[in-house]
């Protein structure tokens, strides 16, 4: 998902939140793992209830795994990249660490043509953006990419 950040009031530049899609809210994610557990729970019981002693141990450990691998998932799809465009530089951020940074007359926007890649470059340095989203999605990237590149490269001459 590419969200555009409204900049402050008197800034020049853009800012670019990118975020991988989900296809599920957290409601409905909560609701999922529900099911799947009163599932699990469902079947010990009927397990345990048929002689099967282990069965509501093996359920809450089950369960408890379930919900760990669920919220591992749900945590990667918190990663993103936010991408900085300046008077003064270009920023590529992924959580904290800034993995890219130059100045915007001299970032150019490459696109890959077999597989849509898109990463910007100065100066020798090379960084992908992107690269969680669908081909639609990163063809927008780069086209929003160069629009704020080439209205800062105005700016800045």
């Amino acid at each position: 998902m590419i969200e555009v950040v409204p900049t402050r009031s008197g800034d020049a530049g853009a800012q670019l939140r990118l975020r991988p899609p989900r296809a599920l809210t957290a409601r409905q994610f909560r609701a999922l793992f529900a099911a799947l557990a009163g599932a699990m729970w469902l079947v010990a019981g009927l397990g345990w209830l048929a002689g099967n002693a282990f069965a509501p141990a093996f359920a809450l450990l089950h369960s408890a795994g379930v919900a760990l691998a669920l919220r591992c998932l749900w945590r990667s799809g918190e990663h993103g990249e936010e991408i900085a465009i300046g008077p003064s530089a270009v920023d590529v951020r992924r959580g904290a660490d800034v993995v890219f940074s130059a100045h915007p007359h001299w970032v150019r926007v490459h696109v890959g043509r077999d597989d849509g890649r898109v990463t910007l470059s100065s100066s020798g340095r090379r960084v992908e953006v992107g690269a969680f989203l669908g081909p639609a999605e990163r063809s927008q990237l780069a086209r929003c990419l160069k629009e704020f590149l080439a209205a800062e490269a105005g700016r800045n001459r």
